[in-house]
Parts: structure tokens; C-alpha cells; sequence
């Protein structure tokens, strides 16, 4: 009896799933997609709107191969389970002459013994809905990139290109950068009763919660003081309250990438590789493993086994009382797919201190962190008292508020501590009683512009707004950086000046196919294919006919001559005019208005365009690019200047290349060590990390000036979610309030 073959993906599957299915299964991959658009042609027929394939490059010995080896065997498709899978499905099965009808499609969550025979005792036909869905997004994908493309060439420059999905997230990113540029900051005041060594804020006036509008002049910031200096004041409400606190849901992709971005410092893309790895099977003594389960899923439910197993582990490790019996997956929410389970470990009785030794460093972080979410996730919720206390002066106009946590039963948190802000206002008060202050305090604050992006927020910004799907969030992001439509610093995610002109190219060319809620209702409407409610031909013939009268319009304009893009800037010229941004054969450079004379302008610098113009004098100083320092080169004694190279910014004599002196960034803290310089550096990958100079002590994280209130240990700048920052103590692990003059932001 000849042998079955399993055709799927990737090698590492591939030797993983050998491993359970014994001598009558051949298992081979056909590593990754091996038919689709033509390179080097449109490939679509826009009256049938039906596309023509051909076989990757580099794939016509895959395909060969398959053919050869299928030939007089039963053949069993096992991709992954997602509509890229799916297709990949189709293709093979189309390459091989299976039919449509065959049941050949396996199906399986995690590569284990017990899914995948479960899945050879019951193939299913390729689900065809599945692949027109992913059909249907190519085909858009084409469209769009086919037809924007050249009209950034005419306009802008040779070789840029335009995604429909991708343009829609740097068109975010744009926008928050013109919001951060137009930004005017303005001072405010905060004003405190010092009570001991505890400081307790004004939090509302007249009933109104404070804000930065609340007290914006030194006038009336001197009259309220007055006021409150004459007051009394007393106790006037204390409300005690239990308050639980429910674990968080399993990891689902998006999540996964906001928690490594955040925790780990690591880009998107890393994490979905790391996570790949674990999913498809690792090398271990007793064979290959699969560690966790399918990583591409936007659903938080938790198969009826696998919750026993953990509630299981949960009694045994913790006890009884640490057992969570309460839903384990949240509503779904209405633009979230519900195709698959969460993430989490394929045997969750392999603590993370057991695979140690069997997987890379970077395989364990993820592990842990995997392993650590799942578990908690099915434990139970913490519980606390709240102590609430608001202190009024007697006319009832000023109020003080604070808010105490003690925990009563650390739950879930005994395994995933939740960061809390180390400072509790130890005062034991009592309603009605009168309460002296030893001296009521004032301090002034400025307004922040709003945070830029980070990897992880932009995440959560596109899955809040239902726009791409979990498995396309590292790409996009990828895809903009290798565009260099925008770069990182740090941890930020900024524009440069070639995304901020490309954003505004379309957006105001494409108003409809360039915008977020137009492109979660496409992404809608092609969930419905896959649904089998939708028509995969009627939604791109109705996106075609809006898109349509845009492409035309824009194409008339350009020919027009008046689809050409201009910038003012503040440069000015040395025969008294000023500068502008004008696009030529070989891409933007800087005109004079009146001389004519030009200079280059590196378009990949971060530098935003706001209302037609570009703040280059600014923009240039705050990215410190040729910026002077206060400093002379050792070798020559010339000025040292700050410059941008392939690793970030650094400093170099600014006599090169007479002289070529360099070194690295310094910050203006001493290691904590031997007191020596602390420079700035940024590897190969592009992750930031300091590192003395003098004794070679490495920091993960920047260091600061301010110690640990509870160990001396140093202070160091950590990034959380949304791009906001505080202060933390690696020692003890807890995080405290940016003090004011180490908020950059």
C-alpha cells in the first residue's frame, strides 16, 4: 500500500508533524505560496475580474517536486489554518488536478499527537469562501498598488509605491505627527494640600473635574491660593469598597505583538518569527515540538480540555482558592473574526522553567510570556479594598481627593503582577474630621502634545478600528519602514518627509480609499465573502466604481500639470528669499523662490508638512542633525557636531573630513557603576541600549539620575503601552511617576 502525502508549508512543520504520523504519511513543504499575480504584469482582467497565476520564481522545482511525488498517492493538504493557508491549499490542489470536491483539507489548531491524527480522521474540502476572501484582498491589493503607484512616480518620485491597507496606517501616523507639530503648549498650575509628608492634589472646583484649563494664569492661581490659605478644612466623605480585578484574556496576535513590543523591547515582525518558530516545531531530545499553539488569531476562546488541564496545574501549584470558574473569553467584539482559539501552550504542564534548556533565549522570553498569560487568564481574580477619601474646604468649592488599594487576595497577580504605581498616601482619616495642612503647595506644569505612535499602539489603533487583521500588523508596519515612509526613534514610530509628502499625495487625491473608516468597511465586506454573505466579483466591482472617478480625476490634474506638489519652508535664502520644496525627475529638492538656486533635501529625514509648509529650521535643531555642541574635538579642537548615520545619531568633528574623529551619543548621567560616561548606541537591528564607557556595564533601558525610593536602586525610563513612560526600579519591579525634568515628551 503506497504511501499518504501531507503537503504543507514550511520544513519545521513538516519534520514536526512526521513525528506523529508514523511510516504510511510522507510529509513535505512546499515552503510557503508557490503560485500567484504575475510579477511583471497586471494580471487581472478588470471586465471578468478574473486573475491569471503563474508560478513563483524560484518555486518550479517545489512545484515539480510535489507533482513527482504525488503521483499514485492519496494526497492530504495541511497549511496553516488561515485564508493565506487556505489559498496555499487551493494552489497546490489546482497544481496536483485535485478536485474541488475531494476531502483533502486537514485542519488543526496545534501540531500535537491528539490534533493532528484528529485531523487526518476527518479532512474537509478546501473551503472555497475562504480562499475568494483572500482572492478578493489580493485582487484589491493589486488594483490599489497597479494604479496609485505610477501616479506617485509622475508626482513625486520613481520606484515609490502605494498599499491599500499599508497607506491608510501611515496616513495615521502622518496625521498625529501634524498634530504634534501644531501643538502650542501652555503652562497650568496644580495645587496641593501638604499633609505631613503627603501630598494630596486638587482634583475638582465648583464640582468640575481639574484639568490643564483649570488654573492657566499666575492671577488666578494667587487668588484661589489666598482663598484656600483663609479655609478650613474637613473629612467629607470616606468610602470603603471591595473591587475585584479580572485577569486578562489569552493572547490573541495583536495582543501577543502590543505585550513583546512593550515588554521586550521587540519590533512586531520579531515576535510573529519567534512565535512561528514555537508554533511549527523545535528540535528537542525526544523529537520536534510544537510549543504553542496557532499564532495568527483574533479569538480569546479557550478549548473545554485545555481549561481542565490549567484549572488543574492552577490547584495544584497555587491551591484551590486560585482556580478561576469565570468566563474565559470577553464579548466579541463585532469587528473581531472568531475563526480559532487564543494563544497559548500546546502542554501547558511545560512551565517555562522546563523548556529553559530546550529552546533559544528569545523562543523562552516569548514562551514565558505566553505561558504566564494563558495560565493567569484561567486563574482567579485578585480582590482589594479601596479606600476613597475626599477632603473639602467648609464652603464645599475645593476638593482634595486620594485613593488607597490594599490587597486582600492577590489572585491572578500571585503568577502576572499588574504594574502599580509604588506611592500610597499612608493617612488614616475619618469622616467629619477636620484636617489641618501643614502648608498648601503649588507647582507648574506645561501641556504634552499627544504620544507618537509606538509599534504596540499602532496595533492596538488599527484592530480598534477594524482595519487589516492580526496576521497583517507586523507587514504593514514592516512594509512603511522598508519604504522608508517612516523610521523609529527609540520606540517611536515617526514619518518622514517622503511618507508625510506620499500621505498627503493621496489623501487629498484619494480622499475615500485613503481613509480608516472607508477601509474597515471594505475589510467588512471581505469577511463577508469568507462568510459566504458576500459576493467576492460585487465587492471589488462596487470598490471600482468609487475608486474609478478618483483615478480619473487625479490622472486629468497631473496631466493638467496641476497634480505637481510644493512646499513652503522657513529656510531662507542668502539673496533674501526663501526656499521651497519642489519635485523633479529624480524626486524633491529645495528651490529658491526668487534665485533659482537649489540645494538636496534628504527626504528620508523625519520632518512633517504642515498646512503646505515644512518647519526645517526647527525640525532640524530638535532632531539635533548638525547641531553644535557645547564641546571641542580632542584630536583638533574643532566644534563636535551631532550627525545621523546608518545606526542613528552620533558625533563627529565638524572639520571632516580633515579630521574624523567620532564617538557616541552621551547622556548626562553617570553610570551608577564607576561614575564614567554612559553612551547611547543602537545595534544592527535597531534596538537602542546604553552601554559606560569606562567600566562597560550595559543598560536595557536609559538610565536616570533618580533612585528607588524603597531600595536605592537606580531609576531607569520604561515605555508602556500608548507611548506613555514612567520611571522603574529594575530591582524591585515597580514603577513610579516621570519627575518633570526627565519627561521629554
Amino acid at each position: 500500500m503506497s504511501k499518504k502525502l501531507v503537503i504543507v508549508e514550511s520544513p519545521a512543520k513538516a519534520k514536526t508533524i512526521s513525528r506523529y504520523l508514523g511510516d504510511g504519511y510522507e510529509v513535505t513543504a512546499s515552503k510557503g505560496h508557490v503560485r500567484d499575480l504575475p510579477e511583471s504584469s497586471f494580471g487581472v482582467d478588470l471586465e471578468t475580474l478574473e486573475p491569471t497565476y503563474e508560478i513563483l520564481k524560484g518555486k518550479q522545482k517545489v512545484v515539480a517536486d510535489l507533482k513527482k511525488m504525488a503521483k499514485g498517492k492519496e494526497i492530504l493538504l495541511a497549511p496553516d489554518i488561515d485564508r493565506e493557508g487556505e489559498a496555499i491549499a487551493w494552489h497546490i490542489a489546482e497544481l496536483l488536478g485535485i478536485s474541488g470536491s475531494s476531502r483533502v483539507r486537514l485542519v488543526f489548531n496545534e501540531i500535537t499527537r491528539e490534533a493532528i491524527r484528529s485531523a487526518v480522521a476527518s479532512p474537509r474540502t478546501i473551503d472555497m469562501h475562504k480562499v475568494n476572501s483572500q482572492l478578493a484582498r489580493r485582487v484589491l491589493d493589486r488594483i490599489v498598488g497597479y494604479k496609485l503607484s505610477p501616479l506617485l512616480w509622475r508626482s513625486i518620485a520613481g520606484g515609490l509605491s502605494a498599499g491599500r491597507v499599508q497607506s491608510v496606517a501611515l496616513r495615521f501616523i502622518v496625521e498625529l505627527e501634524k498634530k504634534i507639530a501644531e501643538f502650542i503648549p501652555h503652562d497650568f498650575y496644580r495645587i496641593y494640600l501638604q499633609i505631613g509628608n503627603e501630598r494630596i492634589p486638587l482634583t475638582k472646583i465648583d464640582g468640575k473635574k481639574f484639568g490643564t484649563e483649570s488654573i492657566t494664569s499666575k492671577d488666578k492661581l494667587e487668588e484661589i491660593l489666598k482663598e484656600l490659605r483663609s479655609s478650613k478644612f474637613v473629612v467629607d466623605t470616606v468610602t470603603r469598597k471591595k473591587r475585584k480585578r479580572n485577569p486578562p484574556p489569552p493572547f490573541i496576535t495583536s495582543t501577543l505583538q502590543q505585550a513583546a513590543v512593550s515588554g521586550l523591547g521587540w519590533s512586531a515582525s520579531k515576535t510573529m518569527r519567534v512565535a512561528q518558530q514555537l508554533y511549527e516545531g523545535l528540535e528537542t531530545p525526544e523529537g520536534n515540538v510544537a510549543f504553542i499553539t496557532y499564532m495568527r488569531t483574533d479569538s480569546t476562546r479557550v478549548s473545554e480540555e485545555a481549561k481542565k488541564k490549567t484549572g488543574q496545574l492552577i490547584e495544584d501549584t497555587f491551591g484551590k482558592d486560585y482556580r478561576g470558574y469565570g468566563k474565559a473569553s470577553p464579548k466579541k467584539h463585532s469587528k473581531i473574526q472568531d475563526a480559532h482559539e487564543a494563544i497559548r501552550p500546546t502542554y501547558v504542564e511545560r512551565s517555562p522553567d522546563q523548556v529553559k534548556k530546550l529552546i533559544s533565549g528569545d523562543q523562552f522570553k516569548l514562551y514565558s510570556m505566553i505561558w504566564d498569560r494563558f495560565v493567569a487568564s484561567q486563574m482567579a481574580p485578585s480582590e482589594y479594598e479601596v479606600t476613597s477619601v475626599s477632603i473639602k474646604d467648609h464652603d464645599g468649592k475645593y476638593a482634595f481627593d486620594f485613593e488607597n488599594q490594599k490587597m486582600l487576595f492577590d489572585g491572578f497577580e500571585k503568577l502576572l503582577p499588574q504594574p502599580r504605581f509604588a506611592k500610597q498616601v499612608e493617612l488614616e482619616l475619618k469622616e467629619g474630621e477636620e484636617v489641618v495642612p501643614d502648608a498648601i503647595t503649588s507647582e507648574q506644569d506645561t501641556t504634552k502634545p499627544p504620544s507618537r505612535f509606538s509599534e504596540a499602539s499602532l496595533v492596538k489603533e488599527l484592530e480598534k478600528r477594524g482595519i487589516g487583521r492580526p496576521s497583517t500588523y507586523a507587514a504593514i508596519i514592516g512594509t512603511l519602514i522598508d519604504r522608508k515612509y517612516i523610521v523609529k526613534s527609540g520606540r517611536e514610530l515617526m514619518p518622514t518627509l517622503l511618507g508625510s509628502v506620499v500621505s498627503d499625495f493621496l489623501t487629498a487625491r484619494f480622499p475615500d480609499v485613503i481613509d480608516g473608516k472607508f477601509t474597515a468597511t471594505m475589510e467588512s465586506e471581505l469577511d463577508g465573502v469568507e462568510n459566504a454573505e458576500k459576493d467576492w466579483k460585487n465587492v471589488i466591482t462596487d470598490f471600482m466604481n468609487s475608486f474609478a472617478r478618483d483615478l480619473d480625476l487625479a490622472e486629468k490634474q497631473i496631466k493638467n500639470g496641476r497634480g505637481s506638489l510644493e512646499y513652503r519652508t522657513d529656510k531662507p535664502c542668502e539673496c533674501g528669499g526663501s526656499y521651497k520644496l519642489v519635485f523633479g525627475r529624480y524626486g524633491g529638492y529645495l528651490k529658491c523662490s526668487e534665485c533659482d538656486r537649489r540645494e538636496s533635501l534628504d527626504m528620508t529625514l523625519p520632518l512633517p508638512t504642515v498646512n503646505g509648509e515644512i518647519q526645517l529650521k526647527d525640525k532640524l535643531s530638535e532632531f539635533n542633525l548638525n547641531a553644535t555642541l557645547d564641546e571641542k574635538c580632542p584630536k583638533c579642537g574643532a566644534d563636535l557636531m551631532v550627525k545621523r548615520g546608518r545606526f542613528g545619531e552620533f558625533v563627529a568633528c565638524s572639520a571632516y573630513p580633515k579630521c574624523k574623529y567620532t564617538r557616541n551619543l552621551r547622556l548626562d548621567v553617570p553610570c551608577p557603576k564607576c561614575g564614567g560616561a554612559i553612551e547611547r548606541l543602537r545595534s544592527k537591528k535597531g534596538k537602542t541600549y546604553f552601554k559606560c564607557s569606562d567600566c562597560g556595564e550595559l543598560f536595557w533601558r536609559e538610565p536616570t539620575k533618580h533612585r528607588c525610593d524603597k531600595c536605592e536602586g537606580v531609576l531607569s525610563i520604561k515605555y508602556k503601552r500608548g507611548g506613555s513612560k514612567v520611571l522603574h526600579c529594575q530591582n524591585c519591579r515597580l514603577d513610579f511617576p516621570m519627575r518633570k525634568e526627565e519627561d521629554g515628551n
